[in-house]
């Protein structure tokens, strides 16, 4: 379930595990700055090839002329799909912007997304500097692209979140979970800015939050976590769902490394 402003073009998302999070979507003005980096990222790309490809017009120019077409359009696409898909729905351009392609129900980007909404960028690019693409921005409701309509994602901001002040949250406390750092740096490359900042919210508004509500959505939360990754039984057993989720959010927030004491 999900609901737009359109004045704020601010998105409410609730995902299947109940956890609710607002997504403030990219307009179609920042869009264009993304794009035209990722552009002069694709072009210096091509660049580079095009100087290998014109060893190829030694033998044939039009040979040459027809790989250097081919290799454009395979670089055009593929830098969309590899990046989006390495980084967490982030190009170049979507990286130093503050944008992030995500699902368009809460869901975890899927590869078959990010192929279908950079397939369908030739349309959205027509008739010239991205109209199409613009309009349908500008005119849909959860400011969508074609590409994003057809694959079911959206383009929101994802604003760095100021580290917390951790210290009223687990004083003196061993994170068993940091003794695994393969898995906990997993953690941080699956969990999204607005998951991380629903955990974070939940824990410092604990006191206002009734004990029974407070129960549910600590357990909602820590199990849509132990299904982002699995940690090996010996660091979760004897947690509760809230401890979990305090060690979950340290994870998150203190990206250095801490003195524990047990």
């Amino acid at each position: 379930m999900s609901m737009s402003t359109p004045k704020t073009r601010t998105l409410t998302i609730r995902t299947p595990e109940g956890i609710a999070f607002s997504l403030q979507l990219a307009g179609p003005l920042i869009r264009f700055l993304a794009w035209s980096i990722d552009l002069a990222a694709i072009s210096a790309l091509s660049g580079v090839l095009k100087t290998v490809i014109d060893l190829i017009g030694l033998i044939s120019a039009d040979l040459a002329q027809a790989v250097l077409m081919a290799a454009y359009f395979l670089v055009s696409i593929g830098y969309g799909i590899v990046c989006e898909w390495n980084f967490q729905g982030r190009t170049l351009g979507k990286k130093l912007l503050g944008l992030r392609v995500v699902d368009g129900q809460g869901l975890r980007l899927q590869f078959s997304q990010v192929i279908i909404r950079n397939l369908i960028r030739f349309v959205d690019t027509l008739p010239l500097f991205y109209l199409v693409g613009g309009l349908a921005v500008l005119l849909s409701p959860r400011s969508q692209r074609l590409g994003d309509m057809a694959a079911n994602t959206l383009v929101a901001r994802n604003p760095e979140i100021a580290e917390p002040d951790l210290q009223q949250l687990l004083p003196d406390k061993f994170n068993s979970l940091r003794t695994y750092p393969h898995l906990a740096a997993r953690l941080r490359q699956q969990i999204s800015t607005p998951e991380a900042a629903v955990a974070l919210s939940a824990l410092l508004r604990r006191e206002a939050l009734a004990p029974l509500a407070r129960l549910g959505l600590y357990h909602e939360l820590a199990v849509h976590f132990k299904n982002k990754v699995e940690f090996p039984e010996e660091a979760v057993i004897g947690l509760s769902d809230e401890q979990y989720l305090r060690n979950v959010v340290d994870i998150l927030f203190q990206e250095t490394s801490r003195a524990y004491r047990a």
